[in-house]
């Protein structure tokens, strides 16, 4: 299993920072630590410096963009479901440690504790002195993320555009419906439908509930003619 060092490239110092930031409450919970012994402080740490590292990295990359363009993109680019990809794509959720409960039910793999867990990471190296070295890894981890999101941002804001163009229609708002799930429990791949005025208008699929409501809001604003399909 690599190290926080290996899997960010970024040299750590202070251990016990990087310890608590993957210290899942569950686990210090099951062992009668204390609050200060889990990742939720530095998460709240993180969160800031993330927005931080991002504000910068798109101000620099669109100098022609507005403070508004740049506030939609960095919102969806630090949003959960961003940082939960990162951290599964680079490992980072396999050094989380949870109660055993709790890492048995798959809790390490959940898309809200990967994103604390990766946010109170970078808390632990901007703790540790390593903001320079922050700055780096995000341009080369982000800057794909922030370009897909630019291209394509009718498809990540798809909820918020197809209910604009409801309300514009009929001032009626569009309903999501859970129809179903299907994949193990720590895996799950959820089932949205999408009604408009009384009528299924769409369908979508995603591993978290938000993405499958964009996914079906997407395929909605199409075929009401919101948005026009690249």
């Amino acid at each position: 299993m690599n190290s926080v060092a290996e899997i960010f490239g970024i040299e750590t110092e202070n251990e016990n920072l990087y310890r608590i930031a993957l210290t899942h409450p569950s686990y210090t919970k099951d062992n009668s630590l204390d609050y200060t012994e889990c990742y939720e402080r530095l998460e709240f740490l993180g969160d800031s410096v993330l927005k931080l590292l991002i504000s910068e990295l798109l101000y620099k990359k669109y100098p022609d963009y507005t403070e508004g363009d740049m506030s939609k993109i960095r919102s969806i680019a630090v949003s959960d479901n961003t940082l939960s990809k990162i951290a599964i794509n680079i490992g980072l959720n396999k050094l989380i440690k949870a109660g055993i409960h709790d890492a048995k039910q798959g809790v390490t793999q959940l898309e809200s504790v990967t994103a604390c867990a990766f946010e109170a990471t970078l808390g632990a190296y901007y703790l540790d002195g390593k903001l320079p070295e922050l700055k780096e890894f995000a341009k080369k981890i982000f800057t794909p993320f922030i370009e897909e999101i630019d291209k394509n941002f009718a498809k990540y804001n798809a909820k918020a555009i197809l209910q604009e163009f409801t309300q514009g229609q009929t001032k009626e708002i569009p309903e999501y419906k859970l129809i179903g799930t299907k994949g193990p429990e720590h895996n799950k791949i959820f089932e949205i439908e999408v009604s408009y005025h009384g009528e299924v208008i769409a369908k979508g699929e995603g591993r978290t509930k938000k993405d499958a409501e964009q996914n079906a809001a997407y395929d909605a604003c199409i075929k009401l003619g919101a948005i026009c399909q690249k």
